[in-house]
């Protein structure tokens, strides 16, 4: 198996901590480190602490252990301003539990402002410490830090955000039921939490397109899988153009907003995702640039004429396999691609059974874009070790 990783330059995806929250720890620098300790070069002042390059060593800053006893649903925040960093250069913020490795929140060379990530269940109730560190040559390059904030939600999961889950291979919390008579003309599958809306949670959007000549009984474990992570998940026979997947989103709000209706103000309509296999990922192309879109997902269908990522607004997931006859074209896609973008040929694959073999990766892209679980941003998909960059050749790029 032969990986390649390219990146260009990260920044993280900021969100806004849950609103039902509690803090468990905060540090402003206020009164100098507070409670971080620091090796290198590190000062603070109304800026916050500040880490600044050097050629004998790399500054770091690391916390005092938090104890999340107790507590569960964690977020961890901060603000953050690198400046100066070269190409090779870039900093890094981590987390580790119970005194173990560190975990990457985020490592980039360029990021400013706010940003928030959902920590995995597996830390709940534990000893969490945060690390910042700088790999840069220069005093003139730095990193600067500010208002770390960790919380935890109130009661459990945070309103409108999913139940965390530690594996994205075994099914979610969520049981499933199917309307197989739904959509627009009665004729396409809604797969649903049945539960949904409980605890408050609004559920992200995915349509799906099916491969030529297939529906979504074709995929129906799979579709079962997405809902049981709490996705509404939509499905219909599918098209190469695709005006169908914007009348099914039409019709998904409309369903949210109709009392009559089992998703009744359930559904998180500024959370979705259009995605496809073969026909359903060339009908995804045709519609990528609809504008409420977060997140495309492609699996075994690229374009014709390398053009379809000319309609691409935001990041884009693709998922080939090492004998699939359409790879080609998807590796011309990758090529003209201008989004962040993620690949995976997936090892002993081909065209029928890419979805099936790529469909945990979709459930943690879908969690990472429509449900703000950032962690999966390093430790599932931008890393040399990411989880599944052992399944097949792994390229990204536009980070």
């Amino acid at each position: 198996m032969a990986t390649t990783i390219v990146t260009v330059g990260t920044v993280g995806a900021t969100t806004n901590p849950a609103s039902a929250a509690t803090a468990v720890y905060s540090e402003s620098f206020t009164n100098g480190l507070g409670t971080f300790t620091a090796i290198g070069s590190v000062t603070t002042g109304t800026y916050g602490a500040r880490m600044s390059g050097s050629l004998l060593s790399d500054p770091s800053m690391t916390s005092t252990a938090i104890d999340l006893v107790g507590h569960s649903g964690i977020t961890v925040s901060y603000t953050r301003a690198a400046f100066g960093l070269d190409l090779g250069e870039s900093f890094t913020a981590a987390y580790s539990v119970d005194g173990g490795a560190y975990t990457t929140l985020e490592s980039a060379r360029t990021a400013s402002g706010a940003t928030s990530f959902r920590l995995p269940a597996s830390v709940d109730g534990r000893s969490l410490r945060l690390r910042f560190s700088l790999d840069a040559n220069s005093a003139l390059e730095s990193l600067t830090v500010d208002d770390v904030l960790v919380q935890a939600a109130e009661g459990g999961d945070p309103t409108g955000s999913l139940p965390p889950v530690d594996d994205v291979t075994r099914p979610g919390p969520y049981a499933v039921t199917i309307d197989r008579t739904a959509g627009p003309g009665s004729d396409g599958w809604l797969v649903y939490p049945s539960n949904a809306g409980q605890n408050g949670v609004d559920h992200p959007i995915l349509v799906w397109g099916p491969g030529a000549g297939s529906g979504p009984a074709d995929y129906e474990d799979m579709l079962r899988q997405w809902a049981s992570h709490g996705f509404v998940v939509y499905s219909e026979v599918s098209s190469s153009n695709g005006d169908y997947m914007v009348d099914a989103l039409d019709w998904l709000e409309a369903q949210n907003a109709s009392a009559g209706s089992p998703l009744y103000q359930d559904l998180d309509t500024s959370e979705v995702a259009f995605g496809g296999h073969s026909r359903g990922s060339i009908g995804t192309f045709d519609v990528a640039d609809e504008p409420r879109l977060e997140t495309t997902v492609h699996v075994a269908g690229g374009s014709f004429d390398g053009n379809g990522p000319d309609s691409l607004r935001n990041p884009a997931l693709y998922v080939g396999g090492d004998e699939d006859f359409a790879t080609a074209n998807m590796e011309r896609d990758y090529t003209n691609t201008d989004v962040p973008v993620w690949f995976n040929v997936l090892d002993d694959t081909d065209h029928i059974y890419a979805t099936r073999n790529g469909q945990h990766i979709i459930t943690a892209w879908l969690r990472w874009h429509l449900a703000d679980e950032e962690f999966r941003r390093t430790e599932d998909f931008l890393s040399a070790g990411c989880t599944f960059c052992g399944l097949g050749e792994v390229r990204y790029k536009n980070w």
